[in-house]
């Protein structure tokens, strides 16, 4: 066990110094399965040679880039401008609606592209006009776009719930659905904080301007294709018509045919920048899924796992308060680690406890994720904060640190109500 915290202690440090994470875990893991080898080099570079080709042929994986390339295209079809001026002509009109506009475009833009930092850039560009025009306070506006950003790794298809479902062997089409109702209350709730907000702080987030009828209506027909094929994904999954494989093919042919009609995919050299971009994100993500499965090598064979097990027998922890200390773990993880390397480093090493104490790991694995999305809008990394700062440098980023407390808020009571109410993830599941 002392030299697994070794271990931990090292990529720790080499990650302040700033080496990226997949090779801080690789270097990490490589050195410390070496040493538990009683040094044996050999074995140290064939278990990583063996781990990275079979990580790289597992099928299940297929999947993320497959919804990679889905959002990809659904960012060059342009649809953020639609989603966002939809959902301002529904809620712009009353106080703090701009700001509950952006939350229920960035839900919308994250049910196709899955991806949290992509959503958080998108719609700064888009949102960030708006609301400067209608004096937003920059502070609670910038807030809303990196919290609002986080919904990219909720709400299906999500690649941190693939991550997690490959690491945990479980049903990713199952944890898909269980995403749905979390997904909605985080939507739920991040309005009810920007109600909060205007209501204790009027000036923070004026009314707009009214939408016509007429033009309401059309801003809303501009809107079926992400629904169509967020619908067509999820409920082919929920279904059982296909595959969570088959859906994210399916998914990024439909996507590449809506961008295709807006006129944004209809030449070779925009097909390909599409898949360079979409094959750089995966070369990055694979990296740090090699890396991590090296090191989870690492702690195993230190015998870290039983310890843990061993440990939490001591204490007569209940599953809940099981739960409950990893979910603190994870969020001091989350103020270093991004949101998938916390899943690839902390998954393996507590699983073999829970599931000798009984844990639901569908349930767990939404819970999880809520507490990763906290690491990107916390400091001192907050992905999502530095994303938006970086498209909007005016901003002190102690002052959007401060725009996205009520929403740090908002993701600890959706923790609490899937504690005290599982069912929120899981009852979808039942009506299968």
């Amino acid at each position: 066990m002392t030299i697994a915290l070794v271990g931990f202690s090292c990529l720790l440090l080499l990650c302040f110094l700033g080496f990226p994470l997949g090779f801080s875990t690789l270097l990490t893991g490589l050195v410390g399965f070496a040493f538990l080898r009683a040094w044996d080099w050999h074995a140290a570079f064939t278990m990583m040679s063996q781990l990275i080709v079979e990580t790289g042929a597992n099928y299940g994986l297929s999947v993320i880039p497959l919804f990679l390339l889905m959002g990809v295209f659904i960012h060059r079809a342009n649809i953020s401008e639609d989603l966002f001026e939809a959902s301002y002509a529904l809620l712009g009109k009353y106080r703090g609606g701009l700001a509950q506009a952006t939350v229920l475009a960035c839900a919308g833009f994250s049910a196709v592209s899955g991806s949290s930092i992509a959503t958080a850039a998108t719609m700064t560009k888009v949102a960030m006009p708006y609301m400067r025009r209608y004096r937003y306070d920059d502070s609670f506006s910038s807030g809303v776009i990196a919290a609002g950003g986080t919904l990219g790794i909720m709400i299906p298809p999500s690649v941190p719930l693939v991550i997690y479902g490959l690491v945990a062997e479980q049903d990713i089409g199952k944890l898909f659905i269980a995403g749905v109702g979390p997904g909605f209350l985080l939507v739920a709730l991040y309005m009810v904080a920007v109600l909060a907000v205007v209501w204790l702080r009027p000036a923070a987030g004026p009314a707009g301007e009214g939408v016509p009828r007429r033009e309401r209506f059309r801003r809303y027909r501009s809107v079926w294709p992400v629904l169509a094929l967020f619908v067509l994904v999820l409920g082919g999954i929920y279904f059982g018509i296909f595959t969570p494989t088959e859906a994210s093919g399916i998914g990024a042919t439909g996507s590449a045919a809506f961008a295709w009609w807006r006129g944004r995919l209809r030449t070779l050299g925009d097909l390909y920048a599409s898949l360079l971009e979409a094959a750089g994100t995966t070369a990055a993500l694979f990296i740090v899924i090699f890396g991590a499965q090296i090191f989870s090598n690492f702690i195993n064979l230190s015998g870290l796992p039983g310890a843990l097990v061993d440990l939490v027998g001591h204490m007569s922890l209940s599953p809940a308060g099981t739960v409950f200390a990893v979910c603190v773990i994870c969020i001091f993880l989350g103020m270093i680690f991004e949101a998938i390397g916390i899943l690839l480093l902390i998954v393996p090493v507590f699983l073999p406890t829970l599931i000798i104490m009984d844990v639901d790991l569908i349930w767990f694995g939404i819970v999880m994720v809520i507490v990763v999305e906290l690491g990107l809008i916390t400091p001192p990394i907050g992905m999502n904060v530095f994303t938006v700062r970086a498209m909007m440098p005016d901003i002190r980023l102690a002052r959007i640190f401060r725009g996205v407390v009520p929403f740090v808020a908002a993701d600890l009571v959706a923790l609490g109500l899937l504690f005290a109410f599982p069912a929120i993830a899981v009852g979808l599941l039942s009506f299968k």
